[in-house]
C-alpha cells in the first residue's frame, strides 16, 4: 500500500549534479575537464564576440557595403481608404491624424497620400505629398488637396 513514508522517486529520474574538481576518483578531478593550462583553463576567461584565435575575424575580412544617406526623407503612407473613416468636410492634417490614432504623437515622419483604395467623401487633404491619381480621385470625390 503506498503511504507518505515509503514513497520514493521513479529509478532513474533523479540524478545527481557533477561535483567537478573533487578528486580523482570522481572522473572529473585534476584539471576539472578543462585540460591543460591556456586561457580557458583560467578562472574569469571571457573571450571577446568574434575572437577567432589571431585570425582576421570575418566582420573584418568582409567588405563594407552600402551607403546611409542622413538626409533621406521618410514618409508615413496613408490611403485614401484609411482617409474614407472621416466625415464629409472634414479637413484632415497631422492634427486630425494623430486624434484618430493613425499617427503616433512623436512622429516626425511626413505625411504621403497615396490612391490605394476609393474615398466617397469630399474631404480637404492637407498633406506634404498626395500621388496624382490620389488627387484625381479626392477633386472627383469633391473634394480638396493642399500640399
Amino acid at each position: 500500500m503506498l503511504k507518505l513514508n515509503n514513497l520514493s522517486p521513479t529509478e532513474g529520474s533523479r540524478k545527481q549534479r557533477k561535483r567537478i574538481g573533487r578528486g580523482q576518483g570522481t572522473g572529473h578531478g585534476k584539471t576539472a575537464g578543462k585540460g591543460h593550462k591556456g586561457a580557458k583553463a583560467r578562472t574569469g576567461f571571457s573571450m571577446k564576440a568574434g575572437f577567432e584565435g589571431g585570425q582576421m575575424p570575418l566582420h573584418r575580412r568582409l567588405p563594407k557595403v552600402g551607403f546611409t544617406n542622413q538626409f533621406k526623407k521618410e514618409y508615413l503612407i496613408i490611403t485614401l481608404s484609411d482617409l474614407d473613416r472621416f466625415e464629409a468636410g472634414a479637413v484632415i492634417n497631422r492634427e486630425a491624424l494623430l486624434a484618430v490614432g493613425m499617427i503616433g504623437g512623436k512622429d516626425s515622419r511626413l505625411i504621403k497620400v497615396l490612391a490605394n483604395g476609393e474615398i466617397s467623401k469630399a474631404v480637404t487633404v492637407e498633406a506634404d505629398k498626395v500621388s496624382q491619381g490620389a488627387k484625381e480621385k479626392i477633386l472627383a470625390a469633391g473634394g480638396a488637396v493642399k500640399e
